[in-house]
């Protein structure tokens, strides 16, 4: 009999999933692999919120694969060192696991190529699988990568994609392999109480119902706070519960300019991958330095803790911070303009704020976290990278009726229609009996200090 493992990371689904099935093609017998590595929580990335996704993620993944006579096999430790003595052990001549962009990912793929070599067991790393087009597949004439969407979506748009691939019928695995349990949810008061349910089986109900509702209008209301129209697909996509080339080819399929405006957003989360893969330093360092002098984090830190409370004083930007630690997620429209209130009216370096996201959100990862903060900021790929966003005009526009604020702020709710934007205007009297903040810093203020240290005054 022979045998095969398949390493799981960022890619926790049986549909659509290239390593499972060239793992199954290949041998006899699969070793369906999940290793917890302490050295993931030790870096700081093991938020609540995620880990209580991810163990609901491995529960429904271990569900699937049961169902199909196999079993998920869990090991805590390094990665290489578990990985080999799994493939010693149950006597694997391949391991396949899918291709990763950010400096742990290859790292990761260096140790086991150093660990498995000696015992002759062959590394197979598969493109595609945690994106819908391979990261430096397509590239510029002159360069190593896109530093801008557009040019990048157009070529992307063209991009041939792999067929998406049933979930397997039967996954033999071998008895001889052990495991720890499946992990549940950790019991602690960090996790976001309104934090979705993980898993692939809870990601593809949510796609089939949201695109059979919504996703016709979703251009419209792309933008709508209110409205809560997003598809909120981004935690699954980000632990590989839903395939990326999947949602891609079945969003097509629909046809239309909605569909096309989300697989667009789909192709933004691609173009963040190419460029970290090309650039991986990015995920710490400006992509592109503007000479920021930013204020430091001791002499901004009553700011900084207003704005991670979400008490501002500036309702839409306090609105998406409060969304955030109930429910481990933002609204991207939110997400843009509570970064640029950070990084541009309080003028706080974008690593503090992506800091925090990470934090919190379930969906936040090195690629996308750390790209679109610097796209914000102006030291990443954005084309205007002092563009300021006012959180009042914003507000205003994409929530007119106040309906977003008054739901995250409860101190706003007896203020009427737009005016909650700008409570400062209200009578003096009612002003105190809401007891809201003031501004932390009047908006011109903020924009005069960006612009000075730019050196744009």
């Amino acid at each position: 009999m022979t045998v095969a493992v398949v390493l799981y990371t960022s890619d926790l689904r049986v549909h659509d999933h290239p390593p499972l099935h060239a793992a199954l093609a290949a041998a006899d017998e699969v070793v369906p692999l999940f290793v917890r590595d302490p050295g993931v929580a030790a870096a700081g990335f093991g938020a609540p919120n995620r880990l209580a996704f991810l163990a609901d993620c491995l529960t429904d993944l271990d569900d699937a694969l049961r169902a199909r006579g196999g079993r998920l096999v869990v090991r805590a430790g390094p990665v290489a060192e578990e990985v080999a003595a799994v493939a010693a052990r149950c006597g694997a001549t391949e391991v396949h696991m899918a291709a990763g962009v950010t400096a742990y990912a290859h790292r990761r793929e260096e140790r086991l190529r150093g660990s498995l070599g000696p015992r002759g067991v062959a590394l197979r790393v598969h493109d595609a699988v945690v994106t819908a087009v391979p990261p430096g597949a397509v590239t510029p004439s002159a360069a190593d990568h896109y530093a801008v969407f557009t040019p990048y979506f157009r070529r992307w748009s063209g991009e041939r994609l792999r067929p998406a691939r049933p979930a397997p019928r039967a996954v033999p695995v071998p008895s001889s392999v052990r495991g720890d349990p499946v992990p549940s949810r950790p019991d602690t008061d960090r996790t976001s109480p309104g934090l979705a349910a993980g898993g692939e089986t809870a990601g593809r109900d949510r796609f089939a119902r949201w695109s059979r509702t919504r996703l016709d209008a979703y251009g419209e209301g792309q933008d709508d706070l209110a409205g809560d129209t997003a598809s909120r697909l981004s935690p699954y996509l980000h632990f590989g519960a839903l395939s990326a080339s999947e949602l891609v080819q079945r969003a097509r399929a629909r046809g239309g300019a909605a569909a096309e405006g989300f697989v667009r957003q789909l192709c933004w989360r691609d173009f963040h991958h190419q460029v970290l893969a090309a650039r991986p330093e990015a995920s710490v360092r400006d992509y592109r330095t503007r000479n920021d002098r930013w204020r430091t984090e001791d002499e901004a830190a009553g700011d900084i803790a207003a704005w991670r409370e979400g008490r501002t004083g500036y309702p839409v930007v306090d609105a998406a911070m409060r969304q955030l630690r109930h429910e481990g997620w933002m609204h991207n429209r939110a997400r843009l303009l509570t970064a640029s209130f950070l990084t541009k009216t309080l003028y706080v370096d974008w690593r503090t704020g992506a800091r925090h996201f990470l934090d919190w959100l379930v969906d936040g990862d090195v690629v996308n976290n750390q790209l679109n903060w610097q796209w914000v900021a102006g030291t990443g790929t954005d084309t205007r990278p002092h563009r300021v966003l006012n959180p009042v005009l914003q507000g205003r526009r994409h929530d007119p009726d106040g309906a977003y604020v008054r739901r995250w702020v409860p101190e706003l709710a007896e203020v009427k229609g737009g005016a909650v934007h700008e409570p400062w205007l209200l009578p003096e009297e009612q002003r105190a009996r809401l007891r809201y903040p003031e501004p932390l810093i009047g908006l011109a203020d903020g924009l005069a200090r960006f612009r000075s240290a730019r050196g744009r005054d």
